[in-house]
């Protein structure tokens, strides 16, 4: 078990601890794990209604990230994935409770009910007006969950929102409770699981999943969903989601909702924006009208991988709470959807066009396209190879990267000006500096830019020597590009070398003779790296820990000059 802590007994208390250390509004209670507004007392002396909530921890930035203005007044936190006990949520109600009095906001757990409920009734017998709302807005369960009901996941957070906002605009504790509840009978959620998580004190996973599962409809305390199945592309996993979520809400064309997309703990940002791309695509399909939307990190299960996702019916009241100002730390407000992707033009009228060069025979463009061809099937092949060798020493991009150029230029292959080779080295100089990104994608961009400028000013493009000069200033504008030369444990390794063999070949020899002396060049370089102290790139960042790998770049220039020399060996 990996994990930031010090010591897995104590996680809850020094996590609180920083909480509140981070923000100078908030406070902890004395002798409890309780995030509390520093200003209640102004709070219960203006009359308005006190907010509490709160659970096992583990659901970080809830619950102690929605303290303050706007929403809650106070988050009792219990152990991990456990309630607190009554007296912790006693002593909050007894803390914070003013003359409007308390509501309680408590996700559909039987620990969270029954120790959040007797310490209601408790603080009740001391004269406290409590109530309590209990959220259950799991779908993912048939019959509303049996006996018990659905469970709370994220949604909640909109509850909190919802109630703290008409807290704040001072409406008495059922007014409150009203609107809360409102906005909670028509609240859906379902949740997708990708891994499992690891209680700090238990130390291992709560369950086990294959590298090719995925559970559907898991709550938010580690456990199991109700249904395993296969990975599928992330948009057939979201529809399975969003169907259960509209047809259980009973949602239909013209109703109009919020939309939460929440990280269950481990989930990129960048995945969350794929799935909330299927949400709002789906919603339109369906004619559901998203009013408000927020995509992040709001209720977790830990570091679980995967996410929820919650659709809560609004009208305008609900709406104006949604937006309404909050000083807490983890509500960042909501933004309105878009009806369709804006896109804004783009003048390429800057672009100057390629210098021409001289045009050679339809066969040698014939076998031109063949080396293309040859090099892009290479790359696309080694693909997984490049990939691991850059995770060794570097950030394990260049695989994906030049597979991705590899594709780029496969699809172009047909409007690229083969019978004039300085045109369409020039033509796939732009496509990889539009697609390769990275290091790699200037660089190889301004390689082959300088290659098919050099080639444009030869009468002859038959000669070794056309190539040779070509090669050597693609070699040049890589070294003024990128400041790397020889030795500094790049792919300058392998390629300066390639280029002085190259320059080398006497006029007159085969193009597979020079080819494959080219080759051997390449892959000598390439090897030599295994060796060379790294003085640039990323593989720079570990220093002599690189000792002993190729670099993965010298390694690619082996590969594609390979591949050129196999094409001309056809």
């Amino acid at each position: 078990m990996k994990k930031l802590i010090n010591d897995p007994l104590s996680v809850v208390d020094e996590m609180l601890e920083g909480v509140v250390l981070a923000d100078h509004r908030l406070t902890l209670l004395e002798g409890e794990n309780t995030v509390v507004r520093k200003d209640f007392q102004a709070l219960a002396a203006a009359n308005k209604v006190s907010i509490i909530s709160g659970g096992g921890a583990g659901h970080e930035p809830a619950h102690g990230g929605y303290v303050g203005s706007g929403m809650l007044t106070a988050a009792v936190a219990g152990p991990v994935f456990t309630s607190p006990s009554v007296d912790a949520v006693l002593n909050a109600i007894m803390t914070v409770a003013g003359p409007a009095g308390v509501l309680l906001i408590v996700k559909n757990y039987t620990g969270d009910r029954l120790n959040f409920g007797l310490a209601a009734e408790i603080a009740r017998t001391f004269g406290v007006k409590v109530e309590m709302l209990v959220v259950g807005d799991d779908v993912a369960l048939n019959d509303n969950g049996g006996l018990v009901g659905r469970r709370g996941i994220a949604g909640t957070v909109f509850i909190h929102k919802v109630a703290g906002a008409a807290a704040e605009a001072g409406l008495s504790l059922m007014e409150v409770r009203a609107e809360a509840q409102q906005a909670a009978a028509g609240l859906f959620s379902m949740g997708l699981g990708l891994s499992a998580c690891t209680v700090p004190a238990a130390g291992k996973p709560g369950f086990k999943m294959e590298d090719n599962e995925v559970e559907y409809g898991l709550g938010i305390h580690g456990e199991s969903g109700v249904r395993r199945g296969p990975i599928q592309r992330a948009d057939d996993m979201v529809n399975v989601l969003l169907e259960r979520i509209i047809e259980q809400g009973q949602l239909k064309a013209g109703d109009r909702v919020a939309l939460m997309v929440n990280n269950l703990g481990a989930t990129p940002a960048q995945e969350l924006d794929i799935v909330t791309r299927q949400v709002l695509l789906g919603c339109a399909a369906h004619g559901i009208r998203v009013e408000a939307a927020m995509v992040g990190t709001f209720l977790t299960a830990l570091e679980m991988a995967g996410c929820s996702i919650s659709l809560m019916r609004v009208d305008d009241s609900i709406l104006a709470r949604l937006n309404a100002p909050a000083g807490t730390t983890a509500w960042h407000g909501m933004t309105v959807p878009a009806v369709e992707v804006s896109r804004l033009s783009c003048d390429k009228a800057a672009e100057q066009s390629a210098t021409q060069g001289a045009a050679w025979p339809a066969a040698n463009a014939q076998v031109f396209r063949r080396v293309l061809q040859s090099v892009t099937q290479a790359l696309q092949r080694n693909e997984e190879i490049l990939t691991e060798l850059d995770s060794v020493v570097g950030d394990g991009d260049i695989g994906i990267s030049l597979a991705r150029g590899a594709r780029a230029i496969d699809d172009a292959l047909d409007t690229l000006a083969l019978d004039r080779p300085a045109i369409a080295l020039q033509q796939i100089s732009a496509i990889l500096r539009r697609v390769l990104g990275g290091t790699s994608g200037p660089l190889y961009a301004v390689f082959v830019l300088r290659a098919g400028v050099a080639l444009s000013a030869s009468t002859s493009l038959t000669s070794i020597s056309a190539w040779a000069e070509a090669l050597q200033a693609g070699c040049d504008g890589m070294v003024k590009l990128g400041g790397a030369g020889a030795g500094d444990r790049t792919m300058l390794d392998a390629l300066l070398p390639a280029a002085l063999a190259l320059r080398s070949q006497e006029e007159g020899q085969s193009a597979l003779h020079a080819a494959a002396q080219v080759v051997e060049a390449a892959l000598g370089g390439a090897e030599a790296t295994r060796n060379m102290m790294p003085l640039r790139g990323r593989s720079s960042y570990i220093g002599e820990r690189a000792l002993g790998h190729v670099d993965p770049g010298a390694f690619a220039i082996g590969v594609w000059t390979n591949a050129i020399a196999s094409a001309l060996e056809e």
